[in-house]
């Protein structure tokens, strides 16, 4: 009998054992992750097609241009560079243009022309414009009384931002200055030949002109000359995507901001490999060119509210001088992205 009660014991006590290592058994393999059930966090490359523009605009897309070359960028781009918006306009509308770097009245007159379906992702620059001499006579633009300036930018930016900061500071456009508009190319020819003693001319062609005519010299900033009038600053570049592209492929557009941030902050910093870059990728007419110019394109990388605030003064002033110039009405806060 008592052998039986041992029998009985050992067997209960082997039962029990067997049970307390299943339960354990299973428990670790609850806790224990299954490889194939794991989700990969690692950023998948999309293909993007970026446009930008010659000049300042462009500059600072340089450096994530020589980067994509060499294989160095999350995104695969495909860049195109153009001389003027309207060889931009209608491939973005189209979508064969993902982002594209454009005049900020430009953003405007796109996102009235989409019905609103337009995002401006960031500024790039902000103003661009300045007044050469020949002399040493303009101190300010009060200096400017009497005087014959040739331009460029009838019935665009220039005019409109010209003729504001005169009347702000007390002159009257069609009175008080004769101003002569002509083509960019004419600006430059008449600037260098001698035979415009006044221009006000944007970058490079600014630094092209005092580059060839030792005689001339940059007597004010229009960036400056904004800053003393206005609120807000004077942002004449931007990047911008329609909404759909952005809504589809946010990890992708945030990306690129990250490496164009990144590309602008390089030129800013690095202006002489920059200017490699530059005149590689055809955004400036020569490396040369660039080397000087890129520290006057007042380069720049604005977002959300303070793109919003600093873009709506600007596009007040145009608007109030000719709606025409960004697209017949003022953008809503749509167009602003992360703005909140």
């Amino acid at each position: 009998m008592k052998n039986l009660l041992k029998l009985i014991s050992l067997i209960l006590c082997l039962l029990m054992a067997f049970g307390l290592v299943a339960c354990g058994g299973a428990k670790d393999t609850a806790s224990t992750p299954s490889t194939e059930s794991t989700v990969s966090t690692a950023y998948t490359p999309v293909d993007m097609t970026v446009a930008c523009m010659t000049g300042p605009t462009g500059v600072g897309m340089a450096k994530l241009m020589a980067d994509s070359a060499a294989k160095k960028t999350a995104n695969n781009y495909t860049f195109t560079v153009a001389s003027a918006a309207t060889d931009i306009n209608a491939k973005f509308i189209n979508g064969e243009i993902k982002i594209a770097s454009v005049p900020t009245n430009v953003a405007a007159t796109l996102y009235n022309k989409t019905g609103g379906k337009v995002r401006m992702l960031a500024v790039n620059t902000y103003g661009v414009l300045s007044i050469l001499e020949k002399g040493d006579t303009i101190k300010s633009v009060a200096d400017l009384k009497g005087k014959t300036i040739y331009s460029t930018g009838k019935g665009q930016n220039p005019e409109f931002i010209f003729k504001y900061i005169l009347e702000k500071n007390g002159l009257d456009p069609e009175k008080d200055v004769t101003i002569n508009f002509v083509s960019s190319e004419e600006l430059v020819a008449k600037l260098v030949k001698g035979e415009a003693e006044i221009g006000l001319a944007p970058e490079p062609a600014a630094t092209t002109v005092l580059s060839k005519n030792q005689n001339l010299k940059r007597a004010l900033s229009i960036n400056d000359e904004w800053a003393k009038v206005s609120d807000t600053k004077l942002m004449m570049g931007c990047v911008v995507a329609l909404d759909s592209y952005v809504a589809e492929n946010t990890a992708a557009v945030e990306k690129f901001l990250e490496e164009y941030s990144a590309s602008v902050e390089f030129a800013k910093t690095n202006v002489e490999e920059a200017a490699k870059h530059c005149a590689t990728y055809k955004i400036t007419a020569s490396e040369a060119i660039a080397k000087k110019a890129i520290p006057t394109c007042n380069l720049c990388y604005v977002t959300g509210a303070e793109m919003k605030t600093n873009v709506n003064g600007y596009f007040n002033v145009l608007f109030t001088a000719d709606p025409k110039s960004i697209g017949g009405a003022m953008p809503g806060d749509n167009l602003y992205y992360n703005a909140k």
